[in-house]
């Protein structure tokens, strides 16, 4: 762990796998918008043709923006932030969704062969990241990309990153790629099959067909799936390596030990009892950790780099667990062996808020206080936790908002 306190320090953590940082300036508190849509606007027209936007995309993108106020609404209620996992992956990794998976893999067998040699990205993963994101294409969103944008950097939460993202989408507009009525995507302006953000586009969107248009967002996948190649690629993808794999630890484990920071040596993991479920050596792909993201009373994981590779592709460890677990079960791979504790009761996201808050007062750093549970406030949980006697397993509970509120 990072925390600094001396009946915490732990063995020394291998360095070569990267935890995404949960709290970035996309998840800042929300703040009250500085100025009218308008006069939000015009500022920033300026900018973009100073940024070199032709004044006449510019005008005819923003044409018809107007104020949402949905936007806040659907940033604040992130299925994969705030819904419990078991409900989230029960969707996501579906067996509609499976089946549908395999029979896609089947169609485009030839081309992710293609891309798989192209680009040492496993075709599998590819799917069940096309299948999480748009259902297979089935819904890539419709919502215009630069008024959902326009609309984020006028909340003023997430400002500096929207109006980035709204110069990359305004570049691929005065490009020729797309016109700016046909860019429809979700909420947060990611857009196609793959639900890249503009500025993910022009670094990594690829023209697989070779037709001139790196086209995302049209019925033929193949350009998204290849671009979804090259920026896992990019991302540092180990081709043939696993995500992860679910775990058992025995008795008396110390489940301090558990979190995404902690990262070990598969030999060290062997060496604390920790077995595969079907009672296998952990195998060794780098740095490894263990997750056990419903506390002690839910599945446990080995995760490996490629888990962080596709936490980058998006942060919640809901969404990249049920990646990693939809691209096994295309192949053929089975439901996890331990159950959720489904009849647990939820905290409101208000009463994780307060558990945050009373951490940081203590000392105990969650970096940020945002009602949603990443990598620094399990560890402060455990920290907690282990102060007072609690198995450290990291998970917000009743009971330990009530030893909290006792404090």
């Amino acid at each position: 762990m990072r925390f600094l306190i001396p009946f915490l320090l732990a063995t020394p953590v291998m360095a070569d796998m990267q935890v995404p940082v949960q709290r970035s300036a996309g998840f800042a508190p929300f703040a009250a918008a500085p100025v009218a849509m308008d006069a939000w606007q015009a500022q920033f027209r300026a900018r973009a043709l100073a940024e070199g936007i032709p004044a006449a995309i510019f005008d005819e993108a923003f044409r018809n923006v107007r104020y949402e106020s949905s936007t806040r609404e659907a940033d604040a209620n992130q299925a994969e932030f705030v819904r419990p996992i078991w409900d989230y992956l029960d969707d996501a990794v579906s067996n509609s969704r499976v089946n549908t998976g395999r029979t896609k893999a089947a169609e485009l067998s030839d081309t992710l062969a293609a891309l798989e040699r192209r680009y040492r990205v496993d075709g599998h993963v590819l799917i069940a990241i096309w299948g999480m994101e748009s259902a297979f294409g089935g819904f890539k969103g419709n919502t215009n990309v630069i008024s959902a944008l326009a609309n984020a950097a006028h909340d003023g939460r997430r400002q500096a990153f929207a109006e980035a993202e709204l110069i990359a989408a305004l570049k691929i507009i005065a490009s020729g790629q797309i016109n700016a009525d046909q860019m429809v995507g979700g909420w947060s302006g990611a857009m196609g099959h793959t639900q890249f953000m503009p500025s993910t586009y022009l670094r990594y969107a690829e023209d697989y067909n070779g037709d001139g248009r790196r086209d995302i967002w049209g019925d033929n996948p193949r350009d998204a799936l290849a671009s979804t190649a090259n920026y896992l690629r990019q991302l540092g993808w180990d081709y043939r390596a696993p995500w992860g794999v679910e775990v058992r630890v025995p008795n008396g484990f110390d489940y301090s030990l558990i979190g995404e920071y902690q990262t070990q040596t598969a030999r060290f993991w062997n060496s604390q009892g920790v077995r595969t479920v079907d009672g296998g050596q952990v195998p060794n792909h780098g740095a490894t950790a263990l997750i056990a993201p419903a506390g002690a009373n839910g599945p446990i994981f080995a995760v490996f780099p490629n888990f962080q590779v596709i936490r980058k592709y998006n942060m919640s460890v809901s969404y990249s667990l049920a990646v990693g677990h939809l691209s096994d079960r295309i192949i053929g791979a089975g439901p996890f062996a331990a159950s959720w504790p489904r009849g647990s009761e939820q905290l409101k996201r208000s009463e994780i808020r307060e558990i945050q808050e009373r951490l940081n007062a203590m000392g105990l750093d969650t970096a940020g206080v945002d009602g949603m549970i990443g990598p620094a406030s399990i560890e402060a949980i455990q920290a907690f936790q282990q102060s007072i006697g609690m198995l450290p397993d990291g998970m917000p509970s009743r009971a330990l908002l009530e030893a909290l509120r006792r404090r």
